[in-house]
């Protein structure tokens, strides 16, 4: 028997199977800054032991300014065609699919540190081509970010999306032409700023409405998005309205990840809780803002580990199903009684429980129970793409 790698569309059933029309299931796979103290080698090892099907290998800058869920499994430094094969070989061997991506702040912040996080963007999306790109479905996985001192300003929110355009114009357009699609997600990142500041929409794209603007001000099919109900679940939003509102050509990857909202009779759910003298608030008797992310009286969870989500996940993904949804489910662990415990045990219970949790609602019942059908895993393929240099902000223009 050949290994997997080298098996092609003529040999593999499942090839057949979509030229004739069946709707595959869709996949579960695991967001790799849940194993930031893992080596990619031994990341892979745990995919296969949460029994999921794929990877969102998470690639931040190695000298970025973010301390909070990241990691860097992938050599962005050091990558051609050479290491791009042996990535593929070596989620192949493990019957692995993959994409990757950074999350940081692209239009705003400290001007030097936005220019290395766009630089750092165009990097992935070349590493996304020479992996394979949109033929592989190695998609590239991004924040845009918020500018303040524009956000501040009259219009603020207008002039913040006019800023995306003016940015991310060249820089889709050179994804477009590479054949990689860049996906934002939908996080407001409310605690990437000082809690003495009232406002907690640090990114742009976590409301939908700005989502829908950006496609219109950007018309390529080259961008879409990642989208995560549980930042609009402590938001008070319905994420299955969202669904039902949501332009599904650019919906490529849902996050798995949960809310227990906490409720809180001094500060009400409007509006994030303040930063005030801690004198203040022992005399009065009430919570206060101790760190930056300590805001809106929510605990992040995973479906099926723990109590208290607040998600009505068979709902979610009825209505993905109805709206035709085919991309995979990716469990990003940041629950407080799994990731955040440090305990890699713990970890990978709290992956374990989501797989669980998720497979009667996205899987086939077999005599073996609820599981992925092992004859629609696809091989990643081998294009043997050429390099190409690095590009950067200051090329692009």
């Amino acid at each position: 028997m050949r290994p997997f790698g080298f098996y092609n569309q003529v040999d593999i059933p499942i090839f057949r199977k979509i030229k004739s029309g069946r709707k595959m299931s869709n996949q579960i796979w695991i967001m790799t800054s849940a194993f930031d103290q893992l080596t990619l080698d031994e990341t892979i090892t745990k995919a296969g032991e949460a029994g999921v099907q794929g990877l969102d290998v998470c690639v931040f800058r190695k000298d970025g300014t973010r301390d909070d869920f990241v990691a860097t499994h992938m050599d962005y430094g050091n990558f051609g065609p050479e290491q791009a094969k042996s990535i593929l070989d070596k989620f192949n061997a493990a019957k692995l699919r993959l994409s990757i991506g950074a999350f940081d702040n692209l239009i705003g912040g400290d001007p030097e540190q936005k220019v290395k996080n766009q630089n750092h963007l165009l990097q992935l999306i070349r590493m996304a081509h020479l992996l394979g790109g949109d033929e592989n479905g190695v998609m590239v996985g991004t924040f845009v970010g918020y500018n303040h001192d524009l956000g501040i300003q009259e219009n603020g929110f207008e002039k913040n999306l006019e800023e995306y355009q003016r940015i991310f114009k060249p820089i889709v357009d050179y994804a477009e032409g590479l054949g990689v699609t860049v996906l934002y997600e939908n996080c407001p990142m409310e605690g990437w700023r000082s809690s003495g500041y009232s406002s907690t929409f640090n990114n742009l794209t976590g409301v939908l409405a700005a989502r829908k603007i950006m496609y219109e001000l950007i018309p390529s099919k080259a961008h879409g998005e990642i989208y995560d109900p549980s930042h609009d679940v402590w938001q008070h939003t319905d994420p299955v309205e969202v669904i039902r509102n949501t332009d599904m050509s650019r919906l490529k990857r849902i996050h798995v990840k949960s809310t227990r909202n906490i409720p809180d009779p001094f500060w009400g759910n409007m509006y994030p809780m303040q930063r005030i003298k801690p004198e203040w608030a022992e005399k009065a008797g009430i919570p206060f803002s101790t760190n930056e992310w300590d805001r809106h009286h929510y605990e992040a969870t995973l479906p099926g580990f723990g109590l208290g989500d607040h998600m009505d996940w068979r709902a979610f993904v009825k209505v993905l199903k109805e709206k035709g949804f085919s991309g995979p489910f990716e469990i990003e662990n940041e629950a407080k009684l799994s990731k955040q415990t440090g305990n890699m045990a713990a970890i990978m219970q709290g992956c374990k429980a989501a797989v669980q949790n998720l497979a009667p609602l996205l899987y086939p019942l077999r005599e073996a129970g609820y599981v992925y059908p092992v004859d629609e895993i696809m091989p990643l393929k081998d294009l043997g793409r050429k390099d190409i240099p690095v590009m950067t902000m200051e090329a692009l223009r």
